[in-house]
């Protein structure tokens, strides 16, 4: 039996006792883990195809470690322009094992459980969060001068009750890996790693040591 799964904004085809490597999870090594958002199942001659998810079908693994991914060099040049800038990246990933995948039948997950209260809640109810949300705005400051944080990451970390530099320096990494996950698989690639110094020096009006330290930073990561 195989499946493909998408496990962190990126599609992979696994079997039992296949080792993947995914973009980093917010997870522990040696946590056991589940993926729903299973597309296709095969088992033999027949083939069971999802619209876009099976329902019911879940693939189960296990963290072995995180590491990094090999360094890639990006070289930018401007012709003319005396422009050259060379940088290096090394992608977080995490390895995983699968043990086992489950055809149907099988329980949510806590992010399905967590959201079908949202959804019955009563829209009298919805009201008062948005009010306090419209409030908490004018405070807010702009997350996106971290080095790292785009507009849609600034959106989820608001949308969780992180809305200033002073709250997001004293948040961990991890917990921040984990708003944006929750919020999008696509954000699980991102590197929090510096974003609490970052907001802290944000915090404490540090601007130009904030600023000499961010040109040392590619995407947020140290080089």
């Amino acid at each position: 039996m195989y499946a493909i799964v998408e496990i962190a904004g990126q599609q992979f085809k696994v079997a039992k006792d296949q080792k993947v490597f995914v973009h980093r999870l917010p997870s522990e090594e040696g946590q056991e883990v589940s993926f729903d958002k299973v597309l296709l199942i095969g088992n033999g001659d027949e083939v069971t195809v999802g619209a876009p998810a099976i329902k019911g079908a879940q693939v189960g693994a296990k963290v072995l470690r995180h590491l990094k991914g090999d360094k890639v060099i990006v070289f930018k040049k401007k012709r003319r322009k005396g422009y050259r800038v060379k940088r290096g990246h090394r992608q977080l990933l995490t390895e995983i094992v699968v043990e086992n995948i489950v055809a149907s039948g099988a329980t949510p997950s806590k992010k399905e459980e967590k959201s079908k209260p949202a959804e019955t809640k009563a829209p009298a109810k919805k009201a008062a969060p948005k009010k306090a949300a419209a409030k908490k705005s004018g405070k807010a400051d702009d997350l996106k001068k971290i080095e790292g944080v785009g507009p849609k990451s600034a959106e989820a970390l608001v949308a969780a009750g992180v809305d200033t530099f002073a709250k997001l320096a004293k948040m961990k990494p991890e917990a921040i890996s984990e708003i944006l996950v929750e919020a999008s698989s696509n954000m699980a690639h991102l590197n929090t790693e510096t974003w609490p110094k970052q907001a802290q020096l944000a915090a404490d009006g540090k601007w130009d040591e904030l600023q000499k330290w961010q040109d040392e930073l590619d995407g947020g990561v140290d080089k």
